[in-house]
C-alpha cells in the first residue's frame, strides 16, 4: 500500500498548512518589530550602566 497524500503533507506531525501559517505569521513580526525599531533610533544609542560612567564620559567630552 502506497502512503496517501496526507501522509507526505506532514512534517513531524504538524499539518503543513499550520506550519505555513506560524512561518508567515513569525515573518510579520519580525518585519513588524524591524519597522517599529526604525522609527525609534534613540533606542540604539550606547548609555552609560552608571552614574560614576557617565561623569566619566562627560569629563571625556567636555574640555576646556
Amino acid at each position: 500500500m502506497q502512503p496517501s497524500d496526507n501522509d507526505r503533507g506532514q512534517a513531524g506531525g504538524i499539518p503543513q498548512s499550520l506550519r505555513a501559517s506560524l512561518m508567515m505569521l513569525t515573518f510579520g513580526l519580525v518585519i513588524l518589530a524591524y519597522l517599529v525599531a526604525i522609527d525609534h533610533p534613540e533606542w540604539f544609542h550606547i548609555r552609560p550602566v552608571s552614574g560614576a560612567a557617565a561623569a566619566m564620559f562627560d569629563a571625556s567630552t567636555n574640555r576646556v
